[in-house]
């Protein structure tokens, strides 16, 4: 605490009083009609007035120090109460920052555990469809087989080509698994019969017609069911294919999303992490810097009272020396001695005066010799203090001469000391307010970076949350519109497949009256009354008939075919829109969550914003008071033209040179006694 104090001197009452006697004798010393108690009234009038210009001169001096105690100490308790409120602060930002990464580790680890479920899902899930895909190839590969097996058997039959070594249609077909029992007992009783080759007359062939017909009936339901079941198992794969290419997508779409959500989620765990070790490094400077102001606080005011006490202790003693002295000049000054002095003492102030003649004379001489010795010095150091004390020796008296140069010998000590305190307490304020300065302004630059950053952030998320809500936008009418056409095509489709069936009915009743009618007409028989003209019975226009026939089985096929083709055609345009619809969902979920987490951000980095802004305009505010202090700084403690160990040196070579003359003048003095 000394070396940051300006310096307050406390020096001994007698002595001061001692050195004022001496002063005084001197000065008497040249008069030569005082008597005795004539200089001592002098002396102690002398006294008098030093001892009140002292005392109001010490009062001068002890405001300017107390007013330094208490601007200081209102300086040290207002940076002791803004470092407890940025302390605060402080431990609010750590605890703030180790809640968030607290928070943040556990949501990373359940995004961990959740992408480490995805992903088995989604191996499992393709492992499954590969296996389901592989059957069903085995399976559409069986039925396909089985259909071209009744073709063939079919095409012979129908052509009457039929023989055993063309039989292995239905011999395999009868083995297949994919036929009931029952229908293998046909073929196999079919094949038992059919042992001889069809190379038959007319009535043998009619016969193997009747044989034929209800196998060939057979086989053709025997076809409808394959060809269903493979059409079902078709349906199957197709559903199936596209439930699992919409739960690959949704697994894709979550693994990708939360990767995604991980990968910002580390990266804000590791800036908080950054942002509570700053803090902590702050908050440990701010404790640094208020406990030594508390220290410096506490010093200070012990060495203010302690320098108030001693004040109020010397002010004390001087006034009672003030009116000692008075009261001894009251008694000295009394008819009782002053009167005496004056009858029995005047040839002692005449001796004195002689002596104090002849001693002048005689020092004339060290007079000169000092006067020569401190111009040359002064010259020599470029002193003014030296060269104007050169002028004081030749022209005062000797006893004064050596009291001058005492006192100036005392107080460039006192300079010295003051200076050096001072010295010390420039250094450290100056150090102090450089680290302050320092820190603040990195501290204002990297606040400043922050906050333009959050600001970039925040902009570029505001602009993806729109252009996500547009996308989701268009994705509601693309959905929208996708299901008006959809409706309109499903009803086109329906109505088209409605008609098909009815066109079907109808021809199918037209071929069963034709067929029924020509089935009667081919029994007809010639009757034995008919004229000779009618040689064979009437059965009906059989060749036209076959043409009428063919044509409404291939207008009645076109109508199964275009139902056919209409209903797997509504099939697979539902499935592609279910596909469509079941895609737009699962993009709008996944840019509704990406909406979602983004808002969050741009709310956690806006209010990250609003704090760095506040933590600016503080840490400015701190800036700018360090920097003010500085300026207030400048004046007292900055070098100005001369160093201070400049100063120093030149202070301490006017100090020796002094010493040199008061040795010279001490020991001129010894030697003039020595020749007495």
């Amino acid at each position: 605490i000394a070396g940051r104090l300006p310096a307050f001197s406390v020096e001994p009452a007698f002595k001061k009083i001692a050195m004022r006697c001496v002063a005084t004798l001197a000065i008497a010393g040249a008069a030569s009609a005082v008597t005795p108690v004539q200089k001592v009234v002098q002396l102690m009038n002398g006294m008098l007035e030093k001892g009140k210009s002292e005392k109001h001169e010490e009062q001068v001096q002890f405001a300017a120090y107390k007013q330094f105690c208490d601007d200081t100490s209102v300086e040290k308790t207002r940076a002791i109460q803004e470092a407890n409120e940025e302390i605060e602060s402080l431990e609010a930002v750590i605890a703030k920052a180790e809640a968030d990464i607290s928070k943040l580790s556990k949501e990373i680890a359940q995004l961990d555990e959740d992408i480490s479920v995805y992903e088995g899902d989604l191996k499992a899930a393709t492992k499954v469809r590969k296996m389901e895909h592989q059957d069903y190839l085995e399976t559409h590969k069986d039925y396909s087989e089985s259909v071209e097996s009744v073709d063939s058997a079919i095409a012979l039959i129908k052509r009457k080509m039929y023989n055993k070594k063309q039989g292995g249609a239905l011999v395999q077909l009868a083995k297949s698994p994919l036929v009931s029992l029952s229908d293998k007992k046909v073929l196999e009783a079919f094949l038992a019969t059919s042992d001889v080759g069809l190379d038959v007359t007319a009535p043998e062939a009619a016969a193997y017609e009747d044989h034929t017909s209800g196998i060939i009936e057979m086989l053709e339901k025997l076809k409808d069911k394959f060809e269903d079941k493979r059409t079902e198992l078709e349906k199957e794969e197709s559903n199936s294919k596209h439930a699992f290419e919409m739960l690959q997508q949704d697994l894709t779409n979550s693994i990708s999303t939360s990767k995604e959500d991980r990968s910002d989620k580390a990266q804000q765990k590791a800036k908080t992490a950054q942002r509570e070790a700053d803090a902590k490094g702050d908050l440990q400077d701010t404790i640094t810097s208020r406990d030594d102001d508390q220290s410096y606080l506490s010093d200070l005011v012990s060495t203010c009272k302690s320098k108030s006490d001693d004040f109020e202790a010397r002010q004390t003693l001087r006034a009672q020396e003030i009116e000692a002295i008075e009261k001894a000049v009251e008694i000295i000054s009394s008819a009782s001695v002053s009167g005496a002095a004056d009858k029995h003492l005047p040839s002692l102030v005449q001796g004195g005066a002689s002596l104090a003649q002849l001693r002048s004379v005689t020092k004339n001489s060290n007079q000169i010799r000092v006067a020569a010795y401190l111009h040359e010095q002064g010259s020599k150091l470029n002193s003014r203090v030296l060269s104007a004390l050169a002028l004081r020796v030749s022209e005062d008296p000797f006893k004064q001469v050596k009291k001058m140069i005492k006192d100036l010998i005392v107080r460039l000590l006192e300079e010295a000391n003051e200076e050096a305190e001072q010295k010390g307490w420039c250094d450290t304020e100056l150090s102090t307010n450089e680290q302050t300065r320092k820190e603040k302004t990195e501290a204002v630059e990297s606040l400043h970076s922050e906050i333009d950053e959050l600001e970039a952030s925040i902009a570029k998320l505001s602009k993806e949350i729109s252009e996500l809500s547009h996308q989701v936008k268009e994705l509601d009418e693309a959905v929208a519109k996708a299901t008006s056409i959809r409706n309109a095509e499903k009803e086109k489709n329906t109505e088209t497949i409605k008609d098909s069936k009815e066109a079907q009915v109808a021809v199918e009743q037209a071929l069963q009256v034709l067929k029924d009618f020509y089935a009667k007409a081919g029994e007809a028989t010639a009757l034995v009354q008919q004229p000779e003209i009618f040689d064979k019975p009437y059965q009906g226009m059989q060749g036209e008939s076959g043409g009428v026939v063919g044509m409404l089985e291939v207008i009645q096929s076109d109508f199964a075919r275009l139902e056919t083709e209409t209903k797997a055609s509504e099939e697979q345009s539902q499935a592609q829109y279910d596909k469509f619809v079941e895609d737009s969902t699962v993009d709008k979920t996944a840019k509704n969550k990406d909406i979602e987490y983004k808002s969050n951000k741009k709310d956690s980095e806006t209010e990250d914003l609003g704090e760095a802004k506040a933590d600016l305009e503080s840490t400015q505010k701190e800036l700018d008071s360090a920097l003010r202090y500085y300026e207030k700084l400048k004046p007292s403690c900055v070098d100005a033209g001369v160093s201070y160990e400049e100063r120093v040196a030149r202070r301490k070579e006017e100090i020796e040179s002094l010493q040199e003359a008061l040795r010279i003048l001490n020991g001129e003095d010894l030697a003039f006694m020595q020749d007495q």
